[in-house]
């Protein structure tokens, strides 16, 4: 590793040490399950030829590395508790083309970055298919297929990209392009691109996609959360079963959040964020129409607005997602698991998921009374363009979605992650079989405590023996090695069906405790005047215990 750090240095490339200030911001985490993360260095390339030099050295050292663009996993894979952390965060360019109605942008963008190049010149009624959140990093989302907020009128994020560049396992600097043929060797890694999720082919480094015109120069977009007297009521239910069976028009997109914060008095509750490509009246027609609440209607009527595109993707978007913005700053300081299902819009489906989740916060809130605990359950709306081609037309599989769900459990007491694990474990095995096979998760929403010998059919489904094929191509010695990556051919299955779910007290403490075996104190934390311990146990001492 030192004598790594030393070749790429000469080199100019920007490495950082433990202690060094990049360093300690790059490897700080709002999730605190990932908190002892101290990887012996972090390097930021600042271009394409920086990132083909760090493989070439970890590659001929067999040192370890861990691909970071936005640092948004859920399931902390761009966490790296050991090796290289390959932070991306300096190659942020990003360039507009409105002739041929494109994007350039490189992987350490965040989806923020992007959309500015049509804020700045006032581009309304054209959207870049990216993430609801500005904050996300626009590498993953794009590799792991890619959820917006237009989705349904327009496809999967990846559904728009026409070019990728990676460095390979080779130190290889290669562009596929969606001109390529498909039975290619560069045709078949573009196809793999689009879905398998990132680290598995190479270090994706840029990407340009096509740029989407809107119906409209306006969207209206609204946020309301909804806290009826008693989310157990049989007309609240009846309201939410309708609300997720509804065939909605693809201009519209409405997600939903079931919040039970028991950190807040308001009680239990739903959010609703709205995007619709279209005009005030014909928003406010479709929610006539589609929602059955009179209350419910009138106030998704009142809370959303209509505007210009552009100002919808600088202000509106940040807004409504406001919680996860926070979540993902480091200032933020709890601790929180996650798991994923991908449902389609079946009635008799729709009504067993809703009654385990309204069960499940009843549960929730009495089991866990006085405690500062939170449980939700998160519904993406997707469907409509996303579902018009074929699993097989890109990796990302699971196209009969009509929601990607994930749900999240969060603390902020450490002594809380056993009983808070038992309770995601509970909610797993009750809505894992109805998710689509009984198997289906999302890889942009991943599941840590997924088993080597399911992760693959829940993110990938059918294509995942394709994948193995490609990955032999591009990648045959496995350097891009991870947990719930793509593996080779041949490697062992245990010939179930369906997903494995694990016990999930079993795996209570395990992250932190094998990360406390590479964790080194940093040196500001070594003398007694910054040990806020010591300093406690002298202000004790000075009031006289």
């Amino acid at each position: 590793m030192d004598e790594a750090i030393t070749i790429l240095k000469s080199q100019n490339v920007p490495v950082f040490d433990r202690g060094d200030e990049e360093y300690e911001r790059s490897v700080a985490t709002p999730n605190l399950l990932f908190r002892f993360s101290r990887p012996n260095c972090v390097i930021q390339p600042e271009s394409a030829s920086h990132v083909q030099a760090i493989i070439k050295e970890a590659r001929s050292k067999n040192l370890k590395i861990t691909i970071k663009c936005g640092g948004h996993s859920y399931a902390g894979h761009s966490t790296a508790y050991e090796g290289i952390s390959l932070d991306l965060r300096r190659m942020k360019k990003a360039q507009l083309d409105m002739k041929s109605k494109t994007v350039t942008m490189e992987a350490g963008c965040q989806w923020g970055h992007v959309y500015k190049t049509l804020i700045n010149d006032r581009h309304d009624g054209y959207v870049i298919n990216g993430g609801r959140c500005p904050f996300v990093g626009v590498g993953g989302f794009m590799l792991g297929g890619g959820l917006g907020p237009f989705t349904r009128s327009i496809g999967m994020g990846s559904d728009t990209l026409k070019e990728a560049t990676i460095v390979t396992a080779d130190g290889e600097l290669v562009t596929v392009k969606d001109s390529d043929a498909r039975n290619s060797k560069n045709g078949r890694l573009f196809w793999a691109l689009r879905g398998a999720g990132g680290g598995n082919f190479g270090v994706l480094v840029q990407m340009k996609l096509g740029v989407k015109k809107l119906q409209s120069e306006y969207v209206v977009a609204g946020r309301y959360q909804w806290f009826p007297q008693s989310v157990l009521t049989d007309d609240f239910m009846a309201t939410m079963n309708k609300f997720y069976t509804t065939d909605w028009p693809i201009r519209i997109t409405i997600d939903s959040t079931w919040m039970c914060d028991l950190r807040q008095n308001s009680g239990d509750g739903v959010r609703f964020l709205i995007y619709f490509d279209g005009k005030k009246d014909e928003f406010e027609r479709i929610i006539d129409k589609y929602i059955q609440d009179p209350e419910l209607a009138k106030q998704l009527k009142r809370r959303s607005l209509p505007e210009k595109s552009t100002r919808f993707l600088h202000e509106t978007l940040v807004v409504q997602w406001s919680e996860e913005t926070v979540r993902a700053f480091p200032t933020n300081r709890t601790y929180s698991i996650y798991s994923s299902f991908v449902f389609g819009n079946e009635r008799s489906n729709i009504e067993k998921i809703t009654t385990i989740i309204r069960e499940e916060m009843k549960n929730f809130r009495r089991l866990f009374a006085g405690e500062r605990v939170e449980f939700l359950v998160t519904w993406i709306h997707s469907g409509g363009k996303a579902k018009e081609k074929s699993p097989s037309d890109s990796a990302f599989f699971w196209r009969q979605a009509v929601y990607h769900t994930y749900v999240t459990v969060e603390w902020e007491d450490k002594w809380m992650e056993k009983d808070m694990r038992c309770f995601l474990g509970k909610v797993k095995k009750l809505l894992r079989p109805l998710s689509l096979n009984g198997e289906a998760a999302f890889i942009n929403f991943p599941d840590g405590a997924l088993s080597t010998n399911s992760h693959e059919r829940a993110y990938f489904g059918d294509n995942r023996n394709e994948l193995r094929l490609i990955k032999e191509i591009w990648d045959r010695n496995n350097f891009f090695k991870w947990d719930q990556g793509v593996r080779l051919p041949g490697a062992t299955d245990d010939g179930k069906t369906g997903v494995d779910v694990p016990n999930e007290e079993d795996l209570t403490d395990t992250i932190a405790g094998k990360q406390w075996e590479h964790f080194e104190i940093p040196e500001t934390l070594q003398t007694p005047e910054n040990n806020e311990f010591l300093k406690g146990l002298k202000e004790l001492e000075d009031l006289g215990f």
